[in-house]
């Protein structure tokens, strides 16, 4: 079993990162989908050694833009949205999905939380974490063999 977080669109807010960092240390992965992606790269390496990240439309990273990563016996596909008009739809990045031949489809770029599934394709926005956000939020996903279950969590920027 995998525990995984999944977040998105920091856009350098990295206090609230180090917030989120017993959750970050208890996470087998962490997944981030794109803007702020050089934000990862601040996290203490036995976090950072967790991260698979790839580059939204604000990055200038060297990050990969979409990466395909099996995780147990899940195919997860990470992008951050921008290139499959995520804003419109998730028409593109589903049919982008499926040819990779992924079970789980994770993105950003709309700064919303979202999960959503599509003729067993699962699709997953975790929101954003921008510091100028007053909903903040990141995703979990839990992966046991073929089975997944994802959470939205929304409440825990609450607290401070």
């Amino acid at each position: 079993m995998k525990k995984i977080v999944i977040l998105s669109d920091t856009h350098g807010n990295r206090a609230d990162l180090q917030k989120m960092h017993n959750i970050l240390s208890e996470a087998d992965l962490i997944l981030f989908a794109g803007d702020g992606a050089n934000d990862m790269l601040t996290l203490p390496r036995d976090i950072l050694n967790k991260v698979i990240a790839v580059s939204g439309n604000c990055d200038l990273s060297a990050f990969e833009k979409e990466r395909l990563v099996d995780v147990e016996d899940v195919k997860v596909f990470i992008t951050h949205g921008d290139l499959y008009g995520v804003k419109q739809g998730l028409d593109r990045l589903y049919y982008r999905a499926k040819e990779l031949g992924a079970d789980v489809a994770i993105y950003g770029h709309t700064h919303l939380s979202d999960i959503t599934e599509e003729d067993g394709l699962l699709f997953i926005n975790p929101g954003n974490l921008s510091k100028y956000s007053t909903n903040k939020s990141f995703g979990y996903l839990v992966i046991s063999g073929k089975k997944t279950t994802a959470t939205i969590n929304n409440n825990f920027f609450n607290l401070f």
